[in-house]
């Protein structure tokens, strides 16, 4: 890993100050961003940077997208997330929402996923400004990354529209400065059985929805043993093969009942290239054939439903792309990794947008107790903004 340039003290406290006030608003994605989107707006204000604010339908969050340079097509759009993830049941040894800077690090809730990457990109404005852009850098700051990853879908469908449309994207979760150019794609269910209820000394009057959850989720990790024989062509990823978890199931009132209702919850993380529906499928076979015929032998009403819930494409590796390229001269690497982790990126791949993934901190200190980033990781960061600032002038 090539090691960071020299910082000048001013960028790098601007970007602890920035990081500072952003860790200051909590976040969490059951709640409202727009603290945090209000107090963005005013810095770009402040800096006479052109801005549009998207709402969600709801109108509790919003999406910022900044243009510095030229309003046009082309140059790249530095991506990340507002949102963070809850900090209850968490042992902090201080307040989570509140930086602390300790031996090389800083911490705080999101201080590296992926506030950040966030703090840096607003820091830099004012180097981008200077720089004179031939090619414009946008900011776009969304949110519900934690939990759907849909935050950005309203942005993205404006570019080429009313917003320009960029060249390539460049998602900032925490890669330790990696590039990565692929990630699994993650479909998230409930699967709702539907028995009838009977006294447990008299099976033939009812059917035990617990009975049947339980032989689903068996038949899924089943799946998941195949899955796991077939394993992972390229060789790039951890772990070796698409996987399927089951990861909550309730269901039935008492013991000597059979059970109404069962709800599991699970998912299906799938590698580059794996049609994305193929577990839900697998299960779906499985119920028709064996599962629904004895659970509606003796209850005629008796039903399995699923729902989907969360859907998050992954990113396939676009070798010599835009981003690609890009990203692995600014981070002066040769060579691009995979991630197991999920993340925006590939939402904008499916919108013909090519992104990669670059961005500080280590994913191994994400959704932590204490969660912290390295300041080298910082400063590794704003050097590789201040080579993307020459590259697009």
């Amino acid at each position: 890993m090539p090691q960071a340039s020299h910082v000048p003290d001013e960028r790098l406290d601007a970007t602890l100050d920035m990081l500072e006030r952003l860790i200051g608003f909590d976040t969490e994605s059951a709640k409202s961003n727009l603290g945090l989107v209000a107090f963005v707006e005013d810095y770009l204000k402040s800096l006479g940077v052109a801005y549009v604010k998207i709402p969600n339908a709801a109108g509790d969050k919003a999406a910022l997208f900044a243009t510095i340079g030229p309003s046009r097509d082309g140059g790249i759009v530095l991506s990340g997330h507002t949102d963070v993830v809850p900090v209850k049941g968490q042992t902090w040894t201080s307040d989570p929402f509140k930086l602390r800077r300790e031996a090389g690090r800083v911490y705080g809730r999101g201080a590296c996923d992926m506030k950040g990457f966030a703090a840096i990109c607003l820091a830099m404005i004012p180097e981008f400004q200077r720089a004179r852009l031939t090619s414009p850098v946008h900011i776009l700051l969304s949110y519900d990354e934690e939990t759907t990853c849909r935050g950005p879908l309203d942005t993205i469908a404006r570019f080429g529209a009313d917003l320009p449309r960029p060249g390539a994207v460049l998602v900032g979760e925490p890669t330790s400065m990696h590039v990565a150019d692929a990630h699994k794609s993650v479909v998230a269910y409930a699967t709702i059985v539907h028995g009838h209820e009977a006294h447990s000394s008299k099976p033939s009057l009812g059917a035990s929805a617990v009975e049947a959850a339980c032989d689903l989720v068996t038949e899924l990790y089943r799946f998941g043993e195949e899955l796991a024989a077939r394993g992972d062509p390229s060789g790039r990823f951890d772990p070796p093969a698409s996987t399927v978890h089951a990861g909550t199931i309730h269901g039935g009132t008492a013991r000597n009942i059979m059970a109404k209702l069962c709800t599991f919850r699970w998912e299906f993380r799938a590698l580059p290239g794996v049609e994305q529906k193929l577990a839900l499928r697998r299960l779906e076979d499985y119920a028709a054939r064996v599962v629904t015929p004895k659970l509606t032998r003796y209850a005629k009403d008796a039903f399995i439903e699923n729902l989907t819930e969360v859907e998050v494409p992954g990113l396939k590796p676009e070798s010599g792309s835009i981003a690609e390229t890009l990203a692995l001269k600014l981070a002066q690497l040769n060579r691009t990794i995979a991630v197991s982790f999920a993340s925006e990126a590939g939402q904008f791949q499916l919108a013909n947008l090519p992104a990669v993934i670059c961005g500080p901190g280590s994913i191994g200190q994400a959704h932590q107790p204490d969660e912290y980033i390295e300041i080298a990781q910082i400063e590794a960061c704003i050097a590789f903004m201040r080579r993307l600032a020459a590259e697009l002038s």
